[in-house]
Order: structure tokens, then sequence, then C-alpha cells
């Protein structure tokens, strides 16, 4: 590669991650047709356009044009469904409870076909009652709850066995989320309402967890992690009650040993959080019909009423333009960026004609797939550089005739991080950001 034209990649990335790192106007959510008019707690998306969502009566919904339709699935379960996670646009879990018939206690949906079969499957212990559910790969996966709070998988969901955790009075209390930052390193958190929010992390692969000392200073339970880094972390939490502290924020930049916690003056107990961009995070709440935003990585938060004050549960950005959440009565809210938000034009792009999509899935490890369409014959590159404009690997690099095209990236020779790739055609440039996890 010639050094004009090594620099001028590196300032096309450097150009893209100050964009990202720069607080733009925000978005509008917008409603969206549903099918079932049940509560929906969960919803995951593998891509901008894959996506399923979960909730009451063992329903579980399907989309694969970015929610602009919505199809049934048979979750051949009628008890409500607690929370979803998809692996890629195949193999997918869902966990549920048994309250009404014997044996009493968690059940767990698999699919390997999209959703078209669910198969159940009855966690072995009785009276242990789990509520997040997501998988590390396909065989290797983890599920928080009460009174046992964390189990894992090393099979796929087929057995399941009790994590080590210390000996700590709190290290049994609930646990409402589990998120990793890598094969080693991994975060949990929960604790109980108007009692104490506890703090778990692990940094041998979930092997043994240990409990931060957090209940003498956390008053209320925290309900979902987002994981910047392995030192960085941010949790939601909080007191829903209308006379209550409001929504609580729990914040680690030393790998979890230590937490500092505030409660930011909003009414509610926010129930989820994601980010859109690395300084725009959202969060939903209960307790009133408002979502929350933060545009300096949730330091300053502001409200915004949802789409018909709909209650939304649950929250998630698949990439920086694409965002959906649910909630009650069957309610799905989609996000629509602001027409200048994170758009950089590098030169004129024909998106009838070419087309380059988000990888899936995203975050990976350490194989993922990239697609693209093409309408006329010509020359095509597709290359992924680090986050210095270096390149680390060529995909394709010749002539291709018009036609859709889809090809696995294996990583796994490369270090855990952030890297981009880059389609250029003759007449058409366009760049995308991916997360390897290691």
């Amino acid at each position: 590669m010639s050094f004009f034209k090594r620099n001028k990649i590196r300032f096309i990335i450097l150009v893209l991650i100050v964009f990202q790192n720069i607080s733009s106007p925000q978005g509008t959510w917008v409603r969206l047709n549903n099918p079932s008019n049940e509560n929906l707690s969960s919803i995951y998306f593998v891509d901008s356009l894959y996506g399923w969502a979960a909730g009451n009566s063992g329903t579980i919904i399907h989309t694969s044009n970015g929610g602009d339709d919505w199809i049934i699935q048979d979750s051949k379960t009628e008890n409500n469904i607690l929370d979803i996670f998809f692996f890629d646009r195949n193999l997918g879990w869902a966990v549920t409870w048994e309250v009404m018939n014997y044996p009493f206690g968690t059940y767990v949906l698999k699919t390997t076909n999209g959703g078209l079969d669910w198969i159940s499957s009855t966690f072995p212990e009785e009276n242990i009652f789990s509520q997040c559910i997501l998988f590390q790969d396909s065989l290797n996966g983890w599920m928080g709850g009460k009174p046992f709070p964390i189990v894992r998988t090393i099979d796929g969901g087929n057995t399941w066995s009790e994590a080590e955790i210390d000996s700590s009075t709190y290290a049994t209390f609930p646990v409402y989320d589990i998120q990793f930052y890598n094969s080693k390193i991994g975060y949990a958190s929960g604790g109980v309402f108007d009692c104490c929010g506890i703090m778990w992390r692990t940094t041998n692969g979930g092997n043994y967890w240990f409990v931060a000392d957090t209940p003498n200073i956390a008053i209320d339970a925290f309900y979902q992690l987002f994981v910047f880094d392995s030192m960085n972390v941010i949790s939601v939490g909080g007191d829903f009650e209308p006379l209550g502290y409001g929504v609580e924020l729990a914040r680690t930049s030393n790998g979890g040993i230590t937490w500092e916690f505030n409660y930011i003056g909003i009414e509610g107990a926010a129930w989820d959080i994601d980010f859109r961009t690395s300084r725009e995070a959202w969060a939903s709440l209960r307790g009133n019909a408002n979502l929350i935003y933060s545009s300096d990585s949730g330091i300053n938060w502001t409200q915004v009423q949802t789409p018909d004050s709909a209650l939304i549960f649950n929250i998630t950005f698949p990439d920086s333009l694409h965002g959906f959440g649910v909630g009650s009565d069957g309610a799905i809210i989609k996000y629509k960026p602001d027409s200048t938000t994170n758009v950089i034009s590098l030169k004129p792009q024909i998106p009838e004609a070419f087309y380059l999509e988000q990888n899936y899935p995203n975050p990976f490890n350490p194989t993922t797939n990239i697609g693209f369409r093409i309408s006329d014959r010509g020359f095509v590159s597709l290359k992924i550089y680090d986050v210095l404009g270096s390149e680390v690997a060529t995909l394709f690099n010749e002539e291709l005739a018009a036609g859709s095209y889809e090809i696995n990236f294996d990583a796994g020779e490369l270090s855990g991080g952030v890297y981009f790739y880059i389609l250029s055609t003759g007449n058409y440039y366009s760049s995308k950001k991916m997360i390897l996890l290691h």
C-alpha cells in the first residue's frame, strides 16, 4: 500500500472515531406495528435486520427486515419469557419459569433455525429461577437469577451447573444481568429492592466469582450492565416508587474492585442501558413512560417521553444507526437517527446499487460474516484495518459480477479490540466498525 493511501485510510478512520465521540443531536423514537398485545420483556438483534422479542404467555416474535414486519413464533410454552439471546441468525436461547405445574423452576428454550422450532429443557435443580441468559459462543453460556445467582453451561445449554462464588453474606442475592468483556473478564449485577445493590466479577472466565463490597453504599438493586472495557463498567437500577430515590447508577474504573454510586435526580428505576455510540447512552425506566439519554458516557441524563407514552422495559442498539425497544402491551419502538448523525460523505454513494452490511455477529469471537451487494461488474476490495489505520487482512481484492455476497472472516490471529472493514469499488466506498472479543 502506498504511503498516500495508507495515510488516507488512517485519516478516514480517525475521522470516524472523532465523529463517534462528538455529542450530536439525538434522534427520535417511533412506534412499530406488532402482531401481539402481550407485554414484551426482552429484545435482541444480531444485526440491523434480524431480531427477536419475547415476553408474557410464551410470546416470541421475529423480524428479518429491521422491524418493518414481525411474525409470531411458536415457543411451545405459555409461561412468561424473561430474557432472549441469539448468537447469530440461527442459534438462540430464551429463559422462562414454570410456577404453576411441577417441577417448578427454570426452563430453557433453544433454537438452531432462527426460531422456526424451539425445544424446551428443564434446569436440573428445582426451585432455581434464572432471569437472564447469554452465551459467549455456541457452547459456553450463563444464566443469572435466584436463589442461586449464577449458573453456567459448557455444552450449549444441554446441562447446567452452579458457578463457584465467594462466601460473602451477599453472594447469593439475586442476579439480574451478566456481561463479559472477553473470555476471562465478566461482571454481574443484582441485589434486592430497598435493601442493597450487589456487583459480582470474575477474572478467570467464570470459574470463580467475587462480590464487590457494595451493600453498605448501594441501597437499591442494579438491573443492567454495560461493559466499556476490562476496567470501566456502568450499571443502572434504582427505586421505582413515586417518592423513592429514583434512578441509581454504579460505575467502576478499576475492574470492579471499587464502585461509585449516585442517584441522578430522575424519578423511576432504570431497567436497562445500552450505548448507541461510545458516548451516547439510553436507558428505559420503570415507573414512568420515559426514556433517559446521556451524551457524555452516562455522566448527565435527560428525559424524553416514549411514543404513545408506552412503558419500555428493554432496549438495544445493534449499531449506531439502529435501535429498538419493547415494553407493555406489545409496544415496540425504533430509533430514527438525526439525518446528520454519524454520516460522513466520502464519495457519492448509490445505496440502491451498492450496500455494505453490518457484520454479524457483532461483537464476535473469533469468526463473523460480512455481507455486501453490487449491481455492476467491477473490481471490488474488502479489507480490514485496525484503529491506527494499518491494514490487517484482505478479504477480497478482485473483479466480481453483480450480485449479493457474504464472506466469513476468521480473526483468530488478531488481538481483541475495535476494527474497521472497508468496501471499495470503482464508485462506492463504505466503512463499518466491528468488535473482536477474546
